[in-house]
């Protein structure tokens, strides 16, 4: 069999992963299994995390737009139930930012799903 010399290709490995390590703490950021290990973890709860974030916009949209909606009389259900029954398709984030900067806008949109 051939030899192969694999020193570069795994020079620029263990680079890699030490650079992506930079800035954690103790051996994690100098030592290459530690480093391997401690970015293992964080790649993992870096992508939990992006789909935990979009679940708490979407919690945090739903209380705007119930906090604006209950001063009308309305519950946040019933509103969103009115919505669809009068087929206003504005996603939550849209009604969540007009309740939020431009009441006067949102209000007409209640009284147009009340009437």
């Amino acid at each position: 069999m051939p030899r192969v010399k694999g020193a570069i290709i795994a020079r620029k490995k263990r680079r890699k992963i030490l650079k992506e390590a930079k800035g954690y703490r103790w051996g994690r950021k100098s030592k290459e299994r530690l480093a391997r290990e401690a970015l293992l973890h964080a790649y993992s709860h870096a992508f939990k995390d992006r789909k935990r974030k979009k679940r708490e916009k979407r919690r945090l949209w739903i209380v705007k737009i119930n906090a604006f909606v209950r001063q009308e009389g309305l519950t946040y259900k019933e509103f969103i139930h009115l919505l669809k029954e009068k087929n206003i398709k504005l996603d939550r984030k849209i009604l969540a930012q007009l309740a939020e900067e431009y009441p006067e806008i949102m209000k007409k949109i209640l009284d147009f799903v009340k009437a």
